[in-house]
């Protein structure tokens, strides 16, 4: 990804956040100021303020949940490059532990290859032949797929 879109991506995600976030807190400060708690002394019972209170919560609620909303796409997508370039390099280390047990059972291969059908040591070429097929295909196609991305 180019410097100027993960800037734009950044910037964009700012400012959705920032702005859903004002909104948010005008919002909350224009409900608490428009409602007013009833007074027990004006004679109106306390079961009214719990409507309320439970409105005015789920308000704030809400707009908390808009500002998270908003926040966590600005940074989702700052992380974005980032996300790709970590799967890039976890691929390669994948890739090259995945070629360790190559180089470990490679000489055990290379000295028994004089064994390969009939010879005293059959069995443990095959099995030394089997792991490192296996762990080559291994590293080769991981190092192939982080090429690819």
């Amino acid at each position: 990804m180019k410097p100027q879109s993960i800037g734009r991506a950044l910037g964009i995600g700012l400012r959705v956040a920032g702005r859903m976030a004002g909104q948010a807190v005008a919002g909350a400060a224009q409900a608490a100021g428009s409602q007013t708690a009833p007074s027990a002394a004006a004679g109106v019972p306390q079961d009214r303020t719990v409507p309320i209170n439970r409105q005015a919560g789920r308000t704030a609620g809400q707009a908390a949940g808009q500002a998270t909303h908003g926040f966590a796409q600005g940074l989702r997508g700052f992380l974005r490059p980032f996300g790709r370039v970590g799967g890039i390099l976890w691929l390669e280390v994948t890739g090259v532990f995945f070629f360790l047990p190559v180089v470990v059972f490679g000489p055990t291969l290379w000295r028994t290859r004089l064994s390969w059908a009939h010879g005293p040591d059959h069995r443990t070429f095959l099995i030394a032949a089997g792991i490192v097929a296996l762990f080559l295909y291994l590293s080769v196609t991981s190092f192939l797929r982080a090429r690819r991305k």
